[in-house]
């Protein structure tokens, strides 16, 4: 059968059978532009930092415990369908989170992404990201979402600065003032940053008046006034101290932090310098 004959068959079914044509002519054409993007599109790269969670900004959910984070710490690479390194994980950081047992995790990685066009936007994953966008990692060792919170086209570097700041908690009880060691300290996952400088306290009797339904003998204790310096580590934002990529440091706001030993809860802060 010469060539001539085999295209008129050919021209013949694909004609008498237009739906299965169109269907083969889709396909063809995802596998083209597939291979096309995985084989000869020269891959771009950004750095992003993810706060790790449901991925949705704007929705609460439970944050990492102890062993996720764990998880999440060994997490290094997640490769593509070639086996090229899709997400590089550069760096882990946490936070307690209201002495819950819980942290705020930030995740900095390197992204394999696709430029669309010359609007300046990425594609990761066949989805437009930016910042406050989620996104989906699969490791190993771990799958989690998150929210991105920055996106910079070369590695994202923390400037930290130390602030010396003083924490009030009045009417604490004394085994508060107690549990308090100067020297504690907390770790971030990059470098220390919490110490505590130095403590003290004005004790008072308390002012409370049990109930007559409700007596519990911790109402007849004296109570104290704590008084706590310590330094933090943060970053300078538009003028603010934040502390974690979270929490703004400022007068009369309260400050939820924790070192190795110590949660410290309705703490205020009364000094900044």
């Amino acid at each position: 059968m010469n060539l001539g004959k085999l295209m008129k068959k050919f021209t013949k079914f694909a004609i008498d059978n237009y739906f299965i044509s169109i269907f083969l002519a889709c396909i063809a054409f995802v596998v083209l532009v597939s291979g096309y993007k995985l084989f000869f599109t020269k891959p771009a790269y950004i750095y992003v930092r993810v706060k790790v969670g449901q991925g949705l900004w704007w929705a609460q959910t439970q944050k990492p415990g102890s062993w996720f984070l764990e998880a999440i710490k060994r997490a290094k690479e997640e490769k593509d369908l070639i086996g090229q390194p899709a997400v590089q994980i550069l760096s882990v950081t946490y936070y307690p989170w209201y002495g819950s047992g819980q942290y705020d995790v930030y995740v900095d990685a390197k992204l394999k992404v696709s430029r669309l066009g010359k609007t300046g936007k990425y594609n990761f994953k066949r989805s437009t990201i930016g910042v406050g966008a989620p996104v989906d990692f699969e490791f190993s060792s771990s799958q989690f979402s998150g929210t991105i919170i920055d996106l910079e086209p070369q590695p994202i570097k923390d400037k930290y600065v130390e602030k010396t700041v003083y924490l009030i908690k009045p009417l604490a009880y004394t085994w508060e003032f107690d549990g308090i060691k100067i020297g504690d300290k907390f770790f971030n996952g990059e470098t220390n940053v919490i110490q505590i400088l130095d403590k003290s306290a004005v004790e008072h009797p308390s002012t409370i008046t049990p109930s007559r339904y409700f007596i519990d003998e911790t109402f007849s204790q004296t109570r104290t006034d704590i008084i706590v310096k310590l330094k933090l580590k943060g970053k300078i934002v538009d003028d603010k101290f934040i502390f974690g990529n979270d929490q703004v440091v400022t007068l009369g706001k309260n400050l939820y932090i924790a070192t190795d030993n110590f949660s410290f809860t309705d703490y205020l802060v009364s000094k900044v310098e």
